[in-house]
């Protein structure tokens, strides 16, 4: 085989692939495309190793998030991106090793946080819940 056929074989099988809907390694996937080793997920895209996730694109060993884009090792967050590290995080934007964070944008290593505002965890809790009726999250 020369380098020509060799590449041209290999330009077929990634076109192929890219095409493809396939969720290779996944079990109980719904409605997932190009998803591997996922488990459990409902019309993810892209994801790798992730479980419980809904609507999730471009996501790796996340679980039970719904939403979310781009983000690494999170859970139980909902329509956040580029996250890593996380739980329970509503609309965050770059956020590493956080908790318990709702409408924040580049933080790292924080707990109960609301637009980047520090709060106790009684008053987080209080806050996000009128939030989310507000918003009409669930």
């Amino acid at each position: 085989m020369t380098k020509h056929e060799f590449l041209r074989q290999l330009e077929a099988l990634k076109k192929e692939y890219t095409n493809s809907a396939a969720n290779p390694g996944s079990f109980e996937c719904d409605s997932c495309s190009q998803c591997s080793g996922c488990m459990f997920c409902r019309t993810c895209r892209a994801c790798y190793k992730c479980t419980h996730c809904n609507d999730c694109q471009d996501c790796s060993h996340c679980s039970h998030s719904r939403g979310c884009r781009q983000c690494h090792n999170c859970a139980y967050c909902i329509d956040c991106a580029n996250c890593s590290q996380s739980a329970y995080l509503v609309a965050c934007t770059n956020c590493t090793d956080c908790n318990y964070c709702f409408g924040c944008v580049g933080l790292a290593k924080a707990d109960y946080h609301i637009l980047n505002q520090a709060h106790s965890r009684d008053e987080y809790f209080k806050r996000v819940a009128e939030l989310k009726r507000a918003l009409g999250i669930r």
